[in-house]
């Protein structure tokens, strides 16, 4: 699905017009990577949560060559998706056991 196809399911679901949508997905985007850039992390209950995590340097080798290169420490961005999210795409129904 291609940003302007979302943008007109999120406007036929929310009854916005499309302008109206994109600006709203626009906002959350920035909003998710200014709040990741500042190093939190963003959480949508249910959803997921967004995330910066460090990534070692590291010795890494070409395949081709064989030749070892120094691959430096690097930020990156992780996403770990929720277990509602999770369970909804994967069709788990386990019930939850209460304990008694």
């Amino acid at each position: 699905m291609t940003k302007s196809e979302f943008v007109s399911l999120v406007a036929s679901k929310a009854e916005l017009t499309k302008k109206d949508s994109e600006k709203a997905l626009d906002a959350i985007i920035a909003s998710i990577q200014e709040t990741l850039k500042k190093g939190e992390s963003v959480t949508f209950v249910g959803f997921g949560t967004f995330s910066v995590t460090e990534r070692a340097a590291r010795t890494a080798r070409v395949p081709r060559t064989g030749e070892e290169v120094k691959v430096p420490a690097k930020k990156a961005v992780k996403f770990k998706v929720g277990k509602n999210f999770k369970d909804l795409i994967t069709g788990s129904t386990k019930a939850s056991k209460k304990k008694k």
